[in-house]
């Protein structure tokens, strides 16, 4: 490991200081999204008038007639939609600049791609579905503590997301919100995202990176195989052993930056958690032994990036420990290539299922 360049970290502190502030100005944006309008009254009632409000949808709620009342509800939205788009606007500039700043001083290496599904993932307000687990969880780490990891230990050419089943309602709603598929998100990112019909919870682009998308082992109450929407060409979720204790950790969260500047909020888990389950993965003993390898060096760097930079986050809750797994669970030869069960689909009981590791 070694330090960024002084004036690239005074660069990253400020750019994340002006990236979270338009966080703060999209929430509040959020809040006024839509309008407010006087409606007038029925025929019976010409010369009344009734507040709506409006949303971006196009739903319409009645606020209530005419009265002292709801003419200041309307005079402190407008004010409030006002100021809201005045300091969003203010902070898009100022993230842009920022954003500049960064890729001329090359205060980031993320590739763009994984920047921008970030990115699309927090506009379409589904980020609290996923956690980032696997090698990229390493660049949320690096960033907190102003270091650069040798670039061996982290190539990678995909993403690995845990999605948390226990919220697929509020999720499913969301989609259909959406009106869209998860693979329909990543397409407006890039549109030669395509589902693998070989592992149905990886979508590959024409670039051959891949989103992998996996889930805790099924539970009581869990439906099994699941399916991320209706949409027939769309993720099917895949099991992941111990993919729990990924869920179970606590979260942690850093802005990254990308080579050509972007930036992103990633939400993993803690780091200690990681280098945990890492350390558990490279004692697997059907685990490919070049994978094992980087999953040490990976718990062995994370580890010590905590003990000299991040210090304060060995104090309080770092998660759960790895159970081991059971000896059946790791016996016959369809286990070689991972530990975890992906869930093609019903109509297809011929196709193997897809073995997954999860963080891999």
């Amino acid at each position: 490991m070694e330090a960024l360049p002084h004036v690239a970290q005074r660069q990253y502190i400020d750019a994340v200081s002006a990236f979270s502030a338009r966080e703060e100005a999209w929430r509040e944006a959020e809040q006024v999204r839509g309008g407010m309008y006087w409606h007038k009254g029925p025929a019976s009632n010409p010369d009344a008038q009734y507040l709506v409000r409006t949303t971006a949808t196009g739903g319409e709620t009645g606020l209530g007639a005419r009265s002292a009342d709801t003419e200041a509800i309307h005079h402190s939205f407008q004010r409030r939609k006002r100021e809201a788009e005045v300091r969003l606007a203010g902070l898009d500039a100022r993230v842009a600049e920022h954003e500049r700043m960064n890729k001329a001083l090359r205060v980031g290496r993320v590739d763009p791609l994984v920047v921008n599904i970030l990115n699309r993932l927090a506009a379409t307000k589904l980020t609290e579905h996923f956690r980032v687990v696997g090698t990229h969880a390493v660049y949320a780490y690096e960033a907190e503590a102003g270091l650069r990891v040798i670039p061996g230990a982290i190539a990678t050419q995909d993403i690995d997301l845990i999605w948390d089943v226990r919220k697929r309602v509020h999720f499913a709603t969301q989609l259909k919100r959406l009106d869209s598929s998860m693979l329909g998100v990543l397409k407006k990112v890039d549109p030669t995202f395509r589902i693998r019909q070989s592992q149905k919870y990886t979508a590959v682009n024409k670039d051959g990176f891949e989103v992998d998308i996996i889930r805790r082992q099924a539970v009581d109450g869990d439906a099994q195989p699941i399916r991320l929407s209706g949409d027939e060409d769309d993720f099917w979720a895949a099991q992941a052993i111990n993919a729990h204790v990924l869920l179970d950790s606590p979260p942690f969260s850093s802005v990254i930056v990308a080579s050509n500047g972007k930036m992103a909020r990633m939400n993993t888990i803690h780091p200690l958690a990681f280098a945990r389950f890492k350390r558990w993965m490279s004692a697997l003993a059907n685990r490919d032994p070049k994978k094992k390898q980087r999953d040490r060096l990976q718990a062995e760097i994370v580890a010590e990036m905590v003990a000299t930079h991040l210090p304060h986050l060995r104090a309080g809750d770092t998660g759960p420990e790895v159970p081991p797994i059971p000896a059946e669970q790791l016996l016959g030869p369809a286990v070689s290539t991972g530990l975890a069960e992906g869930a093609p689909p019903p109509k297809a009981p011929t196709r193997r299922a897809s073995r997954r590791q999860a963080g891999r």
